[in-house]
Formats: structure tokens, C-alpha cells, sequence
């Protein structure tokens, strides 16, 4: 039996939590003035070792690559914004009259990385870039779209940490006093840090191997090498997201894993009661170089992305209800003429807004009403000979055993008027309406 490829799954049962996060991302995007964007599932081999970085392990180690029949170099793309960033410049959407330009996107990635619980080699990513504007507000705003997605799937307890790198001048700053730091010791670090000490060294504070490492623990901090005007942008990132009531913690050994950030990074993390010590669940902040890097207009930007099968890990785990995909009515069919007549209502309903449905294999009275426990049916009205010749049915709510008597021309509206009743205990004591 040919099985799904190791790192990817079937999309069944967490469906519905799919489904919410979607709904939620249009929802409060809409609000935030992002419109969205799709970008092909891969690009050239190029656009990734330019854009996301030659020393990334991203880059280094978990690529798909291919090459096509053309003999060209592709990648499967194995996150968003280099996509976005090339679709930005090569349809000139720095020429848009209304600036900053705001996208969303959302779709499947792609890392060939061990698999593990919310992790896998096809995933799917939710994200947001903003180009344009260099303003710190902008930093500010972008946090707060990504805390109002996670507040909409009444997600609590979400923390954001922050952390700034400064532009080029201060980048610079901090790497040579990094490198003097490390340079005693940095036989002691894993071979891959020994080998970033001289292509990145701030990829080295990101080391999930030497995390602990005494020397990674004391090492000098990228905030106190901020030049004037740089720490001036980190507060005033700080002051807007406090006057938006969203609370902040500085983690000064913050620097994410892509080469690319200037300025803000940050990450949102949720309760390790849901996720463990690897809590994080969205990730972003400033890259001011990277359009101009891949051959665009200076142009300053910003953006985020969640790693979506995490976060339904954190809606279970927070046990976040979903809105259930309940049917409105069952209708239960006697006779040939009754699965004629049903077939023709139903369409009538549906087209009404009513979510119905009704036995296809020829089961009988009783089978049908489980059939109706199995779709969890508000309504269930039992359509025969009787019924068709009186044109008259019986409309039993599941919820409060009440039983309308309606005709079958009037069947939609007795269904809406029981559909827009309360169903609790309380509407049970005031009983239903019959007609």
C-alpha cells in the first residue's frame, strides 16, 4: 500500500481547527488593512540562498531542491517572505499609491527537519509583511495584528518577547564584540557554532545545542552596542505597544534564526502548559535590506509568521471550543415518491441557508432516526405517503422534544423560527412554538 511521505499528513480530523484559523486570519487582517497574497509553491534556487541566508540552517540542511528539466535550480519554498519579497519587486507593488503596502499569506512550507509534534516536513504557515515604512509604530502595529489573531481563537495567557538589533552600524558593533567574547572558547561550542563564528556569529546565540553554555549565557547582549538613533526606535517600539495595553519582555539574547532582521525581532509565546519549553508559536520583526538585497528598491520592512499546526497543538491543548458543523434537519424518507419529493425540498432548503440532509442507502425508519443522532440534528421530520397526501409534516426539535405541525410549503419558516430560539434549559421551561 503506497502511504503518505514521512514529515506530511492527512488533513482529517484537525480540520475544523483549520478552518477557524482561516476564518480568523480573514477576520482580523481585514481589520488590520492586509490584503492577501499567493506566491507559487517554489521559486528559484536563488531566491532563498539570497534572501533567507547561506548560513541558515534553513538554507544549509533542510531544503527540498530539484532540478527540472530545463536544467534550472528550484526550491521548494521553505518559508514565505522571500516569495512575497520577489513578488513585491518584480510587480513593481513599491509603485502602489497606498504605502505602507500590507500583505498577508498563508499556505504550505516546506524543511526536510525531524519530525516531532507540531512539527513536520510540510507544514503550513500563516504570515504578514508590511514595506514601506521604517516607522517604529509599524513595528509596533505588526506585533499587535499578531496578538489580536491569537486573542480572536481566545488563545490567553500569550506572551511577547522583544529584543533589537539595530541597523547595519550597530550589527556591525555587536558582531566584533561578540566574536572578541567567543573567541577563547569557541572550541568548547558545537561544530556547527564553531562554523558560524565566522560566517554569522549572531546565529550563534540562537543554538539550541550550547543554550546553556556559560559562555552563551554571559555573552554581550546586542541592546548595549545600539547606536543613539537605534535605541531611540527600540523604545519607541517598547512606549506604542505599552500605550496598546499589550505587555512586553525584553530578552536581550532574542535574535531569531534568518539572517535578514534589522531593528525589532520578537516572538509570541503561549503557556508552556500547552506546548512544553518550546512554546514559541509566532516569530517576526524588521528587515530594512532584504528588497534591496534581492535586486528591489531601498525599502524598509517588517512582518511575522505563525507555524500553524503548532498553534492547533495550543488550541487543544486549551481545549478552545469549535463552533460544531451541526445539521439543521434530517429528513427521514418512506417510499420512492417520499425520496422524489424530499430530494426537491431539500435543494429548496439548502438554498434558504438550512444545513439538511437525508438517507441515500435505503435504511430503514429506525436506521434513518440513528442516522440523525450520527449528524446531530436539531430537526428530524419523517416524510411519507401520509404526510405527502395530507401535505403536513411533523417537525421534532432535538433539543426541546417540542413538535410543530406545519405544511410543507411552510416548512422553511417553522424551521428558522425554531433555529433562531434559544435551545438551553431556559428556552426548554418557556416551551416551543407549535403552529
Amino acid at each position: 500500500m503506497i502511504q503518505k511521505m514521512k514529515g506530511t499528513y492527512d488533513v482529517i480530523d484537525d480540520i475544523a481547527y483549520m478552518q477557524l484559523i482561516e476564518k480568523k486570519i480573514l477576520q482580523v487582517s481585514k481589520l488590520f488593512h492586509y490584503k492577501e497574497i499567493r506566491t507559487p509553491h517554489f521559486e528559484a534556487s536563488q531566491l532563498f540562498h539570497r534572501g533567507v541566508g547561506e548560513t541558515t540552517d534553513i538554507i544549509s540542511k533542510e531544503t527540498y531542491d530539484f532540478i527540472d528539466r530545463g536544467k534550472r535550480e528550484n526550491t521548494l519554498r521553505p518559508e514565505g517572505t522571500a516569495g512575497v519579497v520577489r513578488a513585491y519587486i518584480e510587480n513593481k507593488l513599491y509603485a502602489d499609491p497606498i504605502v505602507p503596502y500590507k500583505v498577508f499569506y498563508y499556505g504550505s512550507m516546506f524543511r526536510y527537519e525531524r519530525p516531532q509534534k507540531g512539527r513536520f516536513r510540510e507544514f503550513r504557515q500563516f504570515g504578514a509583511e508590511a514595506f514601506g515604512s521604517d516607522s517604529p509604530l509599524l513595528d509596533a502595529e505588526t506585533i499587535a495584528y499578531a496578538v489580536t489573531f491569537l486573542k480572536s481563537l481566545k488563545l490567553k495567557d500569550v506572551t511577547v518577547t522583544l529584543n533589537g538589533l539595530g541597523d547595519r552600524k550597530s550589527k556591525e558593533a555587536y558582531h566584533k564584540a561578540l566574536k572578541m567574547h567567543l573567541k577563547d572558547d569557541i572550541q568548547t561550542l558545537c561544530k556547527d557554532c564553531q562554523k558560524r563564528y565566522d560566517e554569522n556569529p549572531l546565529r550563534i546565540l540562537d543554538c539550541k545545542v550550547d543554550q546553556d553554555h556559560p559562555v552563551l549565557i554571559n555573552a554581550p547582549k546586542p541592546l548595549d552596542y545600539l547606536t543613539t538613533e537605534d535605541k531611540a526606535h527600540f523604545d519607541k517600539v517598547c512606549s506604542a505597544l505599552e500605550a496598546m495595553n499589550i505587555v512586553v519582555e525584553v530578552d536581550p539574547s532574542l535574535v531569531r534564526g534568518l539572517d535578514y532582521y534589522t531593528h525589532t525581532v520578537f516572538e509570541i509565546k503561549v503557556s508552556k502548559d500547552l506546548l512544553g519549553n518550546q512554546n514559541a508559536i509566532c516569530g517576526g520583526g524588521r528587515y530594512n535590506h532584504l528588497v534591496e538585497t534581492l535586486d528591489g528598491p531601498p525599502t524598509p520592512a517588517v512582518g511575522f509568521s505563525f507555524g500553524i499546526e503548532r498553534l492547533i497543538v495550543a488550541l487543544k491543548a486549551a481545549n478552545v471550543r469549535l463552533d460544531d458543523l451541526r445539521t439543521h434537519l434530517y429528513l427521514i424518507t418512506l417510499g420512492e415518491q417520499a425520496q422524489e419529493t424530499g430530494i426537491a425540498l431539500l435543494q429548496k432548503l439548502r438554498l434558504g441557508g438550512i444545513i439538511a440532509n437525508m438517507d441515500f442507502m435505503g435504511k430503514s425508519l429506525k436506521a434513518q432516526f440513528k442516522q440523525s443522532e450520527h449528524h446531530k440534528a436539531r430537526c428530524v421530520v419523517v416524510l411519507g405517503e401520509d404526510e405527502l397526501n395530507k401535505n403536513q409534516v411533523e417537525v421534532k426539535d432535538q433539543e426541546t422534544n417540542e413538535v410543530h405541525t406545519t405544511s410543507l410549503d411552510d416548512l422553511y419558516v417553522t424551521l428558522i423560527d425554531i433555529l433562531t430560539q434559544p435551545s438551553d434549559c431556559e428556552s426548554c421551561e418557556q416551551g416551543g412554538k407549535k403552529t
